[in-house]
């Protein structure tokens, strides 16, 4: 149990695998993808190992596991993007506890913000589709900086726009990637156990303390976990 007070004055949070399970969305939105390219197709399992990085690197990286040829890399991203804007949120649920432990991050005084490397096109019409965007000052996504994470840069960026102090920020995910930039960032880093993380086990990787439920975040003391 994690029972911190006002040693941070915000958080960021990240989206996939950790507000929302997005999984299903990936894996309907690179399947019509494919076959209107008239590749094969991946499973879940492939997509859950790879997203996390942004769309960009999802759509390369499937590309190259299906055997396409690079070139087709705009025709792909073109028909994702489509695809995506159509499908969002219709294969995606709130994880369980997310709702309740953002309602407690407000409740403490935090600021919030949503950090997610999925374009932000994507992420606010998700947000909001699931009923997350009213708990968010700011929502940045993997096109919104020069940037993505693990880069510190979105981190740094999004704490300027909070006004707040990156050690005074706690990074909020489900991943390598959001603990890797939260380190390089100076920000404090939770992570929860049950996100994608590139198919590694969450924790082995070092965190100010690991959650099975973003409720498990009580903001009435001092750190524990």
């Amino acid at each position: 149990m994690l029972t911190p007070p006002r040693l941070f004055d915000a958080a960021i949070v990240d989206l996939d695998g950790t507000m929302v399970d997005t999984l299903g969305d990936f894996v309907a939105v690179l399947r019509l993808t494919l076959t209107e390219l008239g590749l094969p197709v991946v499973d879940r399992a492939f997509v859950e190992h790879t997203v996390g990085k942004g769309s960009e690197h999802l759509i390369r990286t499937t590309l190259a596991h299906v055997g396409g040829d690079a070139a087709l890399y705009d025709a792909a991203w073109s028909a994702y993007q489509r695809h995506y804007l159509a499908l969002n949120g219709q294969h995606a649920d709130v994880y369980p506890g997310v709702v309740e432990g953002l309602q407690r991050l407000r409740d403490a005084g935090l600021r919030l913000a949503c950090l997610t490397n999925k374009p932000v096109a994507f992420a606010r019409p998700l947000l909001a589709s699931k009923g997350l965007d009213g708990f968010f000052e700011v929502v940045f996504g993997g096109d919104s900086f020069a940037r993505k994470k693990p880069d510190p840069l979105p981190l740094l960026e999004t704490c300027k726009a909070l006004g707040t102090m990156p050690d005074r920020t706690l990074m909020i995910g489900d991943s390598s990637n959001d603990a890797q930039a939260a380190r390089a960032a100076g920000c404090p880093v939770v992570l929860v156990t049950y996100g994608y993380n590139h198919g590694e086990p969450i924790r082995a990787v070092p965190a100010l303390a690991h959650v099975d439920r973003l409720d498990q975040l009580l903001w009435s003391g001092g750190i524990s976990g």
